[in-house]
């Protein structure tokens, strides 16, 4: 069993930054690949960005590119992964989830690839 827990959330003014962060707990966590989503008010889940189990491969939403950057601790007593935001703009806003995928042959875009989840730390960017 994994659990994830995110933080790192809040309330910021568009331009600004904030970096997400998202702690695993279980021994296994550095074979797994994670991923971001992030879900808006009225709106489906959608994907952000995803890095495989060994940090050397990442993928991000078109919406975020150039903007958001995957990484995760080399140190795997840690078990973090992050994700930095850049030029956050009010269509930023939405609760953001960390997701963890046992299958380390991807880092996928997909939310039914992901076996665990955490609560999710809401975003909110104001105009």
């Amino acid at each position: 069993q994994v659990q994830l827990v995110e933080s790192g959330g809040g309330l910021v003014q568009a331009g600004g930054s904030l970096r997400l962060s998202c702690v695993a707990s279980g021994r296994t966590f550095r074979t797994y690949a994670m991923g971001w989503f992030r879900q808006a008010p009225g709106k489906e889940r959608e994907f952000v960005a995803a890095i495989s189990w060994s940090g050397s491969s990442m993928n991000y939403a078109d919406s975020v590119k150039g903007r958001f950057t995957i990484s995760r601790s080399r140190d795997n007593a840690k078990n973090t992964v992050y994700l930095q935001m850049n030029s956050l703009e009010p269509e930023d806003t939405a609760v953001y989830y960390c997701a963890a995928d046992t299958d380390t042959s991807r880092w996928s875009s997909t939310s039914l690839s992901y076996d665990y989840w955490g609560q999710g730390t809401q975003v909110t960017v104001s105009s």
